[in-house]
């Protein structure tokens, strides 16, 4: 018997609007609400595959909070 693959739907990038790039890719590091749902419950930034962000996505994020971080904004560890 063949296996099926399983097709799996495409990850949308969380940080466009109504599927357009922003231009220029800019994360806000005051936006808490949307650097808490890109890291995990350790204080980690949340991979590429998990988040569904590209590339320059994700270096924006990853931007945004370290400089959260760095402010006091947001903890280096979790809970």
């Amino acid at each position: 018997m063949k296996r099926r693959k399983q097709i799996k739907a495409a990850k949308r990038d969380p940080l466009f609007v109504d599927g357009v790039k922003p231009r220029p890719m800019y994360v806000d590091y005051k936006d808490l609400e949307l650097l808490a749902k890109l890291t995990n419950r350790h204080g980690k930034i949340v991979s590429r595959r998990k988040s569904g962000c590209h590339a320059a996505s994700q270096h924006a994020v990853a931007k945004a909070i370290k400089r959260a971080r760095f402010m006091g904004l947001m903890p280096y560890v979790g809970d």
